[in-house]
């Protein structure tokens, strides 16, 4: 295995976030809208203004609704759409999933997917948490040629699931790339460095607002990337 140094993908979702992120130190962003209900596509109009107004890479979510991840036709097309507005905007990446009703990941879409995206990166999201079978699965993923996988390890967070992050990790032997996410917080996050054997992190380091909006915190994000360095330098 390759020893890396710890990359840290914050959530960001909106311009706020994405401008928080990149004053914080985070090395990539996820940009995404509705947190509250786990993350849909940005507005065309918020990809451009995050473009205009960060350097770091940024990767967008392409989900088209809230729920499971089997797609309507109409559906599917609107994905399509989305990748293609990204690869016109040359965002650096997008973050999809799509399985069969069964629980298995649909390849023929994906495949598709991952030719439209194309030579943006492509990170399979945490649909992947709720894949019939995950050894399976990241062996798929592999086969269609998946850069990541976003998850917490089936489980509730990436702790409660750092134990099959970890056994991912070893089958994957640098074929593709576990990005841990889920419930990572400043008070979990070195736990997870040593459990996990990944070095991708994602998290939303999110606080709440006045106005009851949600809103990524540079502090947070400062602390969540320090303890995990501290933790991984430790390591190797």
């Amino acid at each position: 295995m390759k020893v890396r140094t710890p990359l840290f993908e914050v959530c960001a979702n909106g311009l706020h976030s994405a401008i928080n992120a990149q004053l914080a130190g985070a090395d990539r962003i996820e940009l995404c809208e509705n947190l509250e209900v786990g993350g849909v596509t940005p507005t065309l109009e918020l990809m451009m203004k995050v473009r205009e107004s960060i350097q770091l890479p940024i990767h967008v979510l392409i989900r088209p609704r809230a729920g499971d991840f089997n797609y309507a036709e109409e559906e599917f097309q609107i994905m399509i759409e989305s990748i293609e507005a990204c690869k016109k905007l040359k965002m650096e990446g997008v973050v999809l999933g799509v399985l069969h009703s069964d629980l298995t990941i649909d390849q023929e879409r994906t495949a598709q997917l991952i030719r439209i995206a194309k030579p943006m990166s492509v990170t399979f999201h945490r649909t992947f948490d709720v894949a019939r079978d995950p050894v399976e699965s990241l062996h798929t993923l592999i086969k269609l040629g998946v850069n990541r996988i976003l998850t917490s390890g089936q489980k509730e967070n990436a702790l409660l699931g750092s134990d099959l992050i970890s056994k991912l990790v070893s089958i994957a032997e640098d074929k593709i790339i576990l990005l841990a996410g889920g419930g990572i917080t400043e008070d979990n996050i070195t736990a997870i460095v040593k459990q996990s054997g990944t070095h991708e992190f994602h998290f939303s380091a999110k606080k709440q607002l006045a106005d009851n909006s949600l809103v990524s915190d540079p502090e947070l994000i400062r602390n969540i990337c320090r303890k995990a360095s501290i933790a991984y330098e430790k390591m190797h």
